[in-house]
């Protein structure tokens, strides 16, 4: 673990996968949640092999501080210490990767920085940074893939309820398994282990009021000269391919990699084809 300060005062945590010594730049990591810990990562199935990962515990979670000012958990504030860690690290320019609500991070970031960033990855992005709504139908489509696994009953009907606004904490958990590509024992310890690592009270605040200007977001992403690549999974219920697609058109210059038979964890459901496929696109 290393440490570095934001403008604010708050001292912040990143914890380091690979050498960051060597020819190749890091690559700095956003972790989602929101507002989860960067532990979840773990080291991206690998892909520290090939780069050098710093993995950002965003303030508040982790290993990082609380700020004196919980309004500077909104995410569009969080761009100040992504900034930071970039200063911190003596780097002009960086590769951006962010997963799920860190994506939201990681484009505010591109869209206010942009000649500060190279390659921007955003895994299984979450939509509402760039005002993209997933209607219940998109996710039908995509929950009704996975019929035939054991789990399949129980989970659709918490989804049902869920869509019809009858929803209890219960239902929350028991859609757990479309999250992830194979519902084995090191996805239930991974879904397990997440609720622990989460600051709700910072979730609360990451997307309030004010935070996002969509409208804004996607004209800067248009005119953006970084090299993108977006990730999801075919069996993804938060950011379905055909909705993923969408998406990246939204950018000058994007690739789509779809990481088949994945979830929202595709470093989880396959390692191998992630880590090829980030390895080659970071090259």
């Amino acid at each position: 673990m290393a440490t570095f300060y934001a403008a604010d005062g708050t001292r912040l945590a990143y914890h380091q996968a690979g050498h960051l010594a060597g020819a190749s730049d890091p690559l700095i990591c956003l972790p989602g949640g929101p507002m989860q810990a960067a532990a979840y990562l773990g080291d991206l199935g690998g892909l520290s092999a090939h780069r050098a990962l710093v993995l950002l515990d965003l303030r508040g979670t982790g290993d990082s501080a609380a700020p004196a000012d919980p309004a500077s958990y909104r995410c569009d504030r969080l761009v100040d210490d992504v900034e930071a860690l970039r200063v911190h690290l003596g780097r002009d320019r960086i590769d951006l990767l962010g997963h799920s609500a860190g994506c939201a991070l990681a484009v505010l970031h591109a869209a206010r920085f942009p000649h500060s960033i190279d390659r921007l990855v955003l895994v299984a992005p979450s939509p509402l940074a760039v005002g993209m709504e997933i209607t219940d139908s998109d996710r039908r489509q995509v929950a009704e893939l996975r019929r035939g696994q054991a789990w399949f009953p129980d989970a659709i009907a918490a989804f049902e309820r869920i869509w019809s606004g009858h929803a209890t904490d219960a239902d929350w958990n028991a859609i757990a398994p479309f999250t992830y590509g194979r519902w084995d024992a090191t996805s239930k310890a991974h879904y397990a282990q997440g609720a622990s690592q989460k600051n709700p009270d910072a979730a609360a605040v990451y997307y309030s009021a004010g935070a996002l200007d969509p409208t804004a977001t996607r004209s800067a992403l248009a005119g953006l000269q970084a090299r993108v690549l977006l990730v999801t999974g075919e069996y993804d219920v938060a950011l379905p391919p055909q909705r993923a697609a969408e998406y990246a058109r939204l950018f000058g210059r994007a690739d789509l990699a779809v990481n088949p038979g994945g979830g929202h964890f595709p470093w989880l459901d396959n390692p191998e084809w992630f880590v090829a496929t980030l390895a080659a696109f970071l090259h």
